[in-house]
């Protein structure tokens, strides 16, 4: 009885398996959540590739500069002087003129191994690091700073700071021709055509803009701000560059090219802006 019991019990079992072997078996694949992009508003899925936004980046990367180094110094230079002309006054477009030329667009000495822009001296109430350059006189004492940012507020505090430049801040905001003539007056420089090579260098690459910018202005062309007939040739130092080849290529001597620019020596900075034909208003 016990034997027909147990097989019973297995008959069972084996009735209810093979039913269950019979029913189908259904899986479902979880669907991929979808991702967006900031750059592309379509939806994609993750192994999808939006070719549009690494094209942009790849751009972006690879993006040549000019190869104009007075350029290159504006673009680099431009935000730190609109911020001193807002806190000091002082127009940006002549702060950025005088960095370019005191600077030698930034590969002067001074400014590359002491981020001195502007050839601001120690003087007696320097406390800081010097650096020694020849100038006027064999190695005179210069300030050295720790950034070209600390350069560009110290030349702002060296303007605020003296008696002598307080007649500038009389002048308009803009008027970037009247702070080229009064620096030169105040005896900010002893090179009586620095007012000249500023007000080039201005409107030649038309750093007024960023005067307007700060003033709230509307931004002029070169053509709008000014009505002048100046025919003054010049020439942009550039790598290689020499005296004697620059005199060569105007047809003028090495004597009358350091006459022109006030030079006291043969060396040249990259960048630098040289006068090779000025005009009998200009010399």
């Amino acid at each position: 009885m016990k034997f027909k019991s147990i097989l019973y019990i297995a008959l069972i079992g084996l009735f209810i398996a093979s039913c269950g072997s019979n029913k189908k078996v259904v899986t479902t694949k979880k669907r991929d959540k979808t991702t967006t992009t900031g750059k592309d508003n379509r939806t994609k899925a993750p192994d999808e590739t939006i070719q549009t936004s690494d094209e942009q980046k790849v751009t972006e990367t690879i993006k040549p500069r000019s190869g104009d180094k007075v350029a290159n110094y504006v673009e680099q230079f431009k935000e730190v002087a609109m911020k001193e002309m807002k806190l000091y006054k002082i127009p940006a477009s002549i702060t950025l003129a005088q960095g370019i030329l005191e600077s030698g667009s930034g590969f002067g000495r001074l400014s590359v191994e002491a981020n001195n822009h502007f050839g601001i001296k120690c003087h007696t109430a320097w406390t800081g690091e010097r650096i020694y350059h020849d100038d006027d006189e064999d190695q005179e004492c210069f300030r050295k700073y720790v950034s070209p940012d600390y350069s560009y507020r110290d030349h702002s505090l060296f303007l605020t700071q003296r008696k002598r430049y307080a007649g500038l801040f009389k002048l308009d905001k803009d008027d970037y021709k009247g702070w080229a003539q009064g620096l030169r007056k105040a005896g900010y420089a002893t090179d009586k055509r620095y007012p000249q090579k500023l007000i080039s260098l201005i409107e030649r690459y038309e750093l007024y803009q960023y005067d307007a910018i700060v003033l709230g202005n509307p931004v002029k062309t070169y053509s709008e701000t000014t009505t002048s007939t100046d025919t003054t040739q010049r020439h942009i130092v550039k790598s290689g560059d020499t005296l004697y080849g620059i005199a060569k290529k105007y047809n003028i001597t090495v004597a009358q090219l350091k006459t022109f620019n006030s030079l006291k020596s043969t060396n040249l900075s990259i960048g630098q802006v040289l006068i090779v034909n000025p005009t009998s208003k200009d010399f």
